[in-house]
């Protein structure tokens, strides 16, 4: 299987989706635990719910399991949240802090995954970014993600419905992170937060380069917004995602009118 799948668009926008992935090879997928083998921490259907929300865009998806290795983890493995729980570029754990493998991946084992998996996917990615800004002047790398709204390992509390990250606005313009913060806090009946616990994974702290006129920003979308359940089986709620995608859309579509003036600043 291909390591990601890449949807061209002509729009200033891309959607990065690192976390929707569900391949596991069978020689990694042996080793997991019952536990891991169930896949739990999963972006579930993400990519079908950024799907034909704005015309044109670009997508960039992770076909394989972020168990197998993490697309949205530096290739060094250098923690995104220094002193605080979290999973690496192969996850020991899961989000609740249980045991994911019968024996961990050696580092060989982590050598090819990156070859494998991870750097191919980062390839694709950069390819995108390059030729959307040398399309438009600009590129808005928009990346995609959702987590459960209760893992006691990972935070306190219930987390808010839509988490804006953009590594205290070093990774976009100001315009960009106004555009999301302003449209996920008018939501009518949901919660928002600006760099609270997630403040943009690898992805968005890597290729956010403002002064570049490449701007990155991630959203993390508590899973109570678009499914029926956040345990097995992982059901798509149709109804509550229908009413989530009216936001989504409008995130993007201003930010698709928004790139234009980004790129006359250079």
């Amino acid at each position: 299987m291909n390591p990601c799948e890449v949807i061209r668009g002509n729009s200033p926008i891309i959607l990065g989706l690192p976390h929707t992935g569900t391949h596991v090879p069978e020689h990694i997928f042996v080793n997991l635990t019952p536990l891991g083998k169930t896949l739990g921490d999963t972006d579930w259907h993400i990519h079908k719910l950024y799907d034909g929300l704005l015309e044109g865009a670009t997508s960039v998806r992770a076909t394989f399991h972020r168990y197998v290795i993490d697309a949205n983890r530096n290739s060094t493995n250098e923690s995104l949240y220094p002193g605080q729980n979290t999973t690496g570029l192969v996850p020991t754990t899961n989000f609740d802090g249980d045991k994911l493998w019968a024996s961990e991946p050696t580092t060989a084992d982590i050598s090819e995954r990156l070859t494998a998996f991870h750097q191919p996917y980062h390839l694709a990615l950069r390819e995108e970014i390059t030729r959307i800004k040398d399309m438009h002047g600009v590129a808005i790398l928009f990346d995609c993600h959702s987590i459960r709204s209760n893992i006691p390992y990972l935070f306190e509390g219930t987390l808010p419905d839509f988490n804006v990250g953009t590594d205290g606005g070093k990774t976009c313009a100001k315009e960009v992170e106004q555009i999301v913060e302003s449209t996920c806090g008018a939501a009518d009946g949901y919660s928002s937060v600006l760099n609270g616990r997630f403040k943009g994974g690898w992805t968005t702290r890597n290729y956010g380069q403002p002064r570049q006129n490449i701007h990155a920003i991630q959203l993390e979308i508590a899973q109570t917004t678009h499914l029926s359940v956040e345990t097995p089986p992982f059901d798509y709620d149709q109804k509550r995602a229908a009413r989530l995608q009216i936001h989504l859309k409008t995130i993007l579509e201003k930010l698709a009118v928004l790139a234009p003036s980004l790129g006359a600043i250079s």
